[in-house]
């Protein structure tokens, strides 16, 4: 899970990257009637950021990107195509035409947004600071002490960040999530600190009481990547994704996939 903010922070350098270095002319993606017509929506995925995307048993691409496309293929009355995008290539697919939307962990920024559009927000990662009840402050900064231990994977990005705005903190560095969380919930450490949405498979392997700090380090919102001047299907989405906030399906996507609810969720908006 921790992986996940070292993968999202790689995804978004090299996307950043794909930004710079591909500038797409005039995009050839599909537009809405096209896409009705044909009778497919073609969506990237990035299989490698699970539980966002995943590879199932039969190896085959499933998790909670996949989920919510079916869903807006259904609403669209199509059939869905799921098309493997890896990090550098998400944002080139998707203004260049070879798929109609993109998911996976695509953080609204400005940079992106001079590529291509986005729609409402879909969900949010919450970057902040998971401990014990018993452990609770009310902001992560209050753990920048000599006698609070972080408990982190060995390489991860967060150690970084500890490195530069919690100095005073001991960190204990361990090889993998499973044994992170594992470390926190005996009581060997006292925080750790990543994308917390993606540790709930984890907390809820452990009979403690978690607490997550209440001020959060960051909070990301993350969207549907369209291809730019793709206003009809952006509008839609819009509809859509509105739809799926309002009637609870996105929430229970998410309590699916990643064992817990989301930490900041999206409001509703009617506006767009």
């Amino acid at each position: 899970m921790f992986q996940f903010l070292k993968r999202l922070a790689v995804a978004g350098a090299l996307a950043t990257m794909a930004t710079a270095l591909v500038a797409p002319g005039a995009a050839d993606a599909r537009t809405l009637d096209e896409i009705l017509a044909s009778g497919t929506l073609k969506v990237g995925v990035n299989p490698t950021l699970a539980p966002l995307g995943t590879y199932d048993d039969k190896n085959e691409i499933a998790g909670f990107d996949v989920d919510y496309s079916q869903k807006l293929a259904d609403m669209l009355g199509v059939t869905l195509e799921v098309v493997q995008v890896g990090s550098p290539d998400r944002i080139p697919f998707v203004a260049s035409g070879k798929i109609d939307i993109v998911m996976g962990a695509m953080t609204r920024n400005p940079e992106r947004a001079k590529i291509i559009d986005f729609t409402l927000p879909v969900h949010t990662e919450v970057f902040g600071v998971l401990t014990l009840k018993e452990n609770a402050v009310s902001d992560w900064k209050e753990l920048d002490k000599p006698d609070v231990t972080f408990v982190q994977v060995r390489g991860s990005t967060p150690v970084k960040f500890i490195e530069e705005n919690l100095p005073q903190a001991e960190v204990l560095l361990l090889d993998n999530y499973p044994d992170v969380v594992r470390a926190l919930a005996q009581g060997r450490a006292d925080a750790m600190l990543d994308v917390l949405d993606f540790v709930g498979e984890y907390m809820n392997k452990h009979d403690v009481e978690w607490s997550v700090v209440e001020t959060p380090v960051d909070v990301y919102y993350c969207a549907i990547g369209v291809a730019k001047n793709s206003d009809n299907l952006k509008d839609w989405l819009n509809v859509a994704v509105f739809e799926l906030q309002r009637k609870g399906v996105t929430d229970e996507l998410w309590l699916k996939w990643f064992g817990i609810e989301m930490l900041q969720p999206v409001d509703e908006s009617p506006w767009f």
